[in-house]
């Protein structure tokens, strides 16, 4: 089995919990009750049925009000998915290990698939994450005001605080274990969170693949007249050209890559992250300025009015379930062994999602106020 259980897998894998070895290569299944941590369930049925409520409304968009933006933007966040994540596990297949190494180990949950290394929360993860912040955004009006390019850094920006606030908390609750000893990729981190994972999975994959997903399915020349086989390959397209972007967006910190340049590659990704806040926060503050006079409602808005203030909600209370064992911890390192996240990042990331929730509630709202009265 080492060609799917290597050293440094097992060794991530034993500190979780459990053994890479004679894992299924297709799939496994496990008594969701029976898991690492209690909290593993729940995070499951958070992400996986958000997933599916995310599905069921990007179709209806598609079916009802005609625009297949939503239905395009779920699959290619599979196709990214596909794309991105087996280089990850197994970099020594796809000839990565001297360039990546081995960067991280997923806990094991009800269903995993791949050697027990993709848990299907994580497959439900990015289309669930991708129209959460999509649709909080295009309520808010960004798109149709600003236009593609300012509405895809606006999901960049919504993407960073909601997924920041299970970022920094997952390797406490050893829903997964990040190689510290991979220093090459997981440095420079803010407590127990690589940098680069912050800014290119948090922000700049989603915000690429958005503005892909746009340009290519939902042009105005295009909406309403590509056909269904048009829209997959498009699709296709988006989620394929996703990593390419964040190949590029990494370059800046990537060229300063080395234990001696740790500062500068820490300060370079800093900024990068403090430009996505400063957009963002400039983009949700003028959505918030904007009158609400369109002449009709946002189209389908239930999504957005329900299901961050739910994403948010149960990481609130996964987060005070973690706050114990976080301010008994020692050196960034509870009790039980595993590193802490940083609370006042995910407390800004708080702050900032539920900014996002309150403006996208309070547009769809005024919104619904305005319409006229039918007979």
């Amino acid at each position: 089995m080492g060609y799917s259980c290597d050293s440094a897998a097992e060794r991530l894998a034993e500190r979780l919990g459990y053994s890479c070895q004679d894992a299924d290569p297709i799939v496994d299944f496990r008594n969701p009750f029976g898991l690492e941590n209690a909290t593993m369930p729940f995070l499951e049925l958070l992400i996986v049925g958000g997933a599916v409520f995310a599905l069921i409304h990007a179709w209806r968009r598609w079916r009802r009000d005609g625009d297949p933006i939503n239905i395009s933007l779920w699959f290619a966040s599979v196709v990214y998915l596909a794309v991105i994540e087996p280089p990850l596990y197994f970099p020594g297949w796809f000839g990565l290990e001297e360039h990546v190494g081995f960067i991280f180990s997923h806990n094991v949950f009800t269903v995993q698939f791949m050697y027990d290394r993709l848990p299907l929360y994580i497959v439900a993860f990015y289309p669930a994450l991708s129209q959460l912040a999509y649709e909080v955004v295009r309520v808010l009006g960004v798109f149709a005001r600003r236009g593609p390019l300012a509405g895809s850094l606006a999901v960049a920006f919504a993407c960073q605080a909601f997924y920041e606030i299970f970022d920094q908390l997952g390797p406490q609750l050893k829903w997964w274990a990040w190689n510290t000893d991979n220093e090459m990729i997981n440095k420079p981190a803010l407590a127990s969170v690589p940098m680069n994972s912050m800014f290119l999975f948090a922000s700049v994959s989603f915000g690429a693949m958005t503005y892909l997903v746009v340009r290519l399915v939902g042009a105005k020349d295009g909406r309403g007249t590509l056909t269904g086989r048009q829209i997959s390959l498009r699709t296709l397209g988006a989620g394929v050209m996703t990593p390419l972007a964040m190949v590029v967006a990494g370059a800046p910190s990537g060229a300063f890559r080395g234990e001696d340049q740790l500062g500068i590659q820490r300060a370079v990704l800093g900024v990068e992250l403090a430009l996505v806040w400063i957009v963002g926060l400039y983009l949700l503050a003028d959505a918030w300025r904007a009158p609400r006079t369109d002449p009709a409602p946002v189209a389908s808005p239930l999504f957005a009015r329900t299901y961050p203030a739910l994403y948010l909600g149960v990481h609130l209370v996964l987060w005070l379930v973690a706050l114990p064992a976080y301010f008994a911890a020692a050196d960034g390192i509870t009790e039980q062994g595993t590193p802490i996240g940083s609370l006042w990042y995910a407390l800004l990331c708080t702050i900032a999602a539920t900014g996002l929730i309150m403006a996208a509630l309070r547009a769809t709202m005024s919104q619904r106020t305005a319409e006229p009265v039918r007979s």
